[in-house]
């Protein structure tokens, strides 16, 4: 199985698809336009290895809604994601059973190879 998961605006999620040769061959969903469901959250958790893993503390919503003072449980990381999509760690790419979560160089050289 090969799923992005993306926000079209993002201008970094544009530049990594461009890197990683288009995608085209990929399912790809705009969590803007199309939810992540909570059945796909519990996949990719289970790809991670935690609901934390997918979480992006670099939100605009994270220090607004105070999340940085919380102490966050992995309910309420699960909840956060499938509640506002700027909680999902973007690019998200599942390649062939492997999970590649955000946007660190070391991320997208991985996933560049798992391509190759």
């Amino acid at each position: 199985m090969r799923k992005l998961y993306y926000l079209s605006t993002c201008n970094t999620c544009q530049r990594i698809i461009k890197e990683l040769g288009g995608l085209e061959d990929f399912d790809q969903q705009n969590v803007k336009e199309k939810p992540i469901s909570k059945k796909q959250i519990d996949e990719l958790k289970e790809l991670a290895g935690s609901y934390e893993a997918l979480f992006n503390r670099r939100s605009r919503k994270y220090r607004s809604m105070g999340l940085a003072d919380q102490e966050l449980t992995e309910a309420d990381y699960r909840r956060l994601i499938s509640e506002e999509y700027t909680f999902l760690k973007r690019p998200t790419l599942i390649i062939d059973g492997e999970a590649f979560i955000g946007n660190a160089k070391k991320t997208v050289a991985a996933a560049k190879e798992k391509l190759a």
